[in-house]
C-alpha cells in the first residue's frame, strides 16, 4: 500500500525535489515561492502549511512549512523524508541569541542542536544523543555564506519545547538560559533537534539555517512582518545551498 498522501501532505512523491526548505510560517513558504521561485506550483495545502516546488537558476527546488514547535517539525520532517524520498531538509527559520557576539540579524548555521525536550526517548537510546546536522550541507552553506560576504556563525543553538514560560517561575528560565550560554549556546529556537534527530534515523541530511530575529540579552527584536518577509538573505543563502548540493548530485 502507498504511503501517500499522508495525513497531513496531500502529494506524491514526484511532486517534491530532492531538497526541501523548511520555514516555520507557511506565509513565509509563500513568499519565497512568489519571489524566488520561478514555475512554482502549490503541491501541498492541508491545514493550510503551504508546500510549492519550483525552480531557482534552473534547480528544482521545493519549500514548504514545517509549522512550529518539535512536534510539528517532527510530523512534516518524519513525512518527507520517510514517504516523500526527500534526501534534504534545510530548515530556515527564526531564532534569539543568547550570545553577546551573536547580533540581530545575523545567520547562525547550527552544526549542533541541543533540546530540552523529551523528543528522543521515542528511540530507547541507552544514552544521551547528539543531535548534529549532515556536515556536506553544514560545509556547503558556510562556503556559500563566505562567498555571499554574510555575518555568520557556526555552533550550537538549544531547541527549546516552551515558548511561555510559567510567570510563576520566570526568574529560574532566565537563569538556565544564563547557564545554557555559558556552555556556549549561541541561540535559542524551537524546531531543529527534531530535524536533526529524523534526517538521523532516516539516514537523510539536515541543516537549521536561522536569523536572529530577537536578542534574549539586550531586548532588541524584529516584528512578525520582518520575519515573514524582510529576512531575504537567509532564503538566498538556503536557496543558493540548495543550487550547489544540485550541482554537487549530477
Amino acid at each position: 500500500m502507498a504511503n501517500y498522501p499522508t495525513p497531513h501532505i496531500n502529494a506524491r512523491p514526484e511532486d517534491f525535489a530532492s531538497t526541501v526548505l523548511m520555514p516555520g510560517d507557511p506565509l513565509r513558504s509563500e513568499f519565497i515561492a512568489k519571489n524566488f521561485l520561478s514555475d512554482a506550483r502549490l503541491v501541498n495545502n492541508v491545514r493550510g502549511v503551504q508546500g510549492y516546488t519550483g525552480f531557482y537558476h534552473g534547480t528544482r527546488v521545493s519549500v514548504m512549512a514545517s509549522g512550529m514547535g518539535m512536534p510539528s517539525m517532527g510530523i512534516y520532517s518524519y513525512e518527507l523524508f520517510n514517504f516523500f524520498g526527500v534526501e534534504n531538509i534545510i530548515r530556515i527559520g527564526s531564532a534569539g541569541s543568547i550570545s553577546m557576539d551573536v547580533k540581530i540579524r545575523d545567520i547562525v548555521l547550527a552544526m549542533g542542536a541541543s533540546t530540552n525536550s523529551a523528543f528522543a526517548n521515542q528511540f530507547r537510546l541507552p544514552g544521551n544523543l547528539s543531535c548534529i546536522c549532515s556536515y556536506p550541507l553544514l560545509r556547503t552553506c558556510a562556503d556559500t555564506a563566505q562567498e555571499m560576504g554574510v555575518r555568520y556563525h557556526v555552533g550550537n543553538i538549544l531547541s527549546e519545547d516552551n515558548f511561555y514560560q510559567d510567570e510563576a517561575s520566570v526568574p529560574e528560565p532566565m537563569r538556565a538560559k544564563a547557564q545554557w550560554s555559558k556552555m556556549g549556546i549561541m541561540a535559542l529556537e524551537m524546531e531543529a533537534a527534531a530535524l536533526y534527530m529524523n534526517a538521523a534515523r532516516a539516514g537523510k541530511n539536515a541543516l537549521a539555517v536561522c536569523t536572529i530575529s530577537d536578542h534574549i540579552l539586550t531586548g532588541e527584536s524584529t516584528t512578525s512582518e520582518e520575519r515573514q518577509t524582510s529576512f531575504t538573505q537567509m532564503m538566498e543563502l538556503a536557496l543558493k545551498t540548495a543550487e550547489k548540493l544540485a550541482d554537487g548530485e549530477k
